[in-house]
């Protein structure tokens, strides 16, 4: 997993409230496309019009926010169904931080595990970030101090659990945050071998 340190770069407003995971990314396209593919079909419902062709109203095909690396939302973004295939078709589009309200809560667990940090602020926040970022002007998300710097110098602390920030800083999903303390499961189970011998013998094909 890409480890998340700082970003900087355009934040795009998508200030819709109740974007679910299917508007996300459609179920079609997760049982008929590789993982890597997913991107020209993130949020097509909103990016493409009937005939195909882009809107060219919609905020991610205007040029200043192309491969914008931060997409500030409104409240409740990824509600619907467990769908992890929503946060790698986001990030197919470069998407690597958004910044909301609130999230429909397996899609903010999925994006821990896959490399993309969900910020919560409040919606004015969220709301003042966008009007300032509404030209293109960049954001910078500091995962190592846990700040927003915005386009007029502004600093400003977001919460995010200590635990989730140091797996996200490293690249680390749950399996590998759990193997950083591979040799403190070996030693445990070293002693354990030792207090309960038994419990370690069982051949193959020993009844039950």
């Amino acid at each position: 997993m890409q480890p998340f340190t700082v970003v900087t770069g355009a934040a795009a407003p998508l200030m819709r409230a109740n974007i679910d995971t299917d508007v996300i990314i459609r179920i079609e396209r997760l049982t008929s496309l590789e993982r890597d593919a997913l991107g020209p079909y993130a949020l097509e419902a909103l990016r493409y019009r009937a005939d195909g062709s882009e809107d060219p109203d919609f905020v991610l095909n205007q040029a200043a926010f192309r491969a914008a690396p931060v997409l500030l939302a409104g409240a409740n973004f990824g509600c619907g169904s467990s769908r992890e295939g929503a946060v790698w078709a986001l990030m197919g589009m470069g998407v690597r931080c958004v910044i909301a309200p609130s999230y429909g809560d397996i899609f903010y667990n999925n994006c821990f595990q896959n490399g993309v940090l969900p910020i919560r602020l409040p919606a004015a926040a969220v709301q003042a970030l966008a009007a300032q970022c509404a030209r293109g002007a960049p954001l910078r998300v500091d995962l190592v101090s846990a700040t927003l710097t915005a386009p007029d110098g502004s600093a400003m602390a977001f919460p995010i659990d200590p635990l989730r920030r140091e797996a996200l800083l490293h690249g680390l999903d749950d399996i590998g945050l759990t193997l950083k303390d591979d040799h403190l499961i070996r030693a445990w189970q070293q002693a354990d071998r030792a207090r309960r011998p038994w419990a370690w013998t069982v051949e193959r094909g020993d009844a039950a």
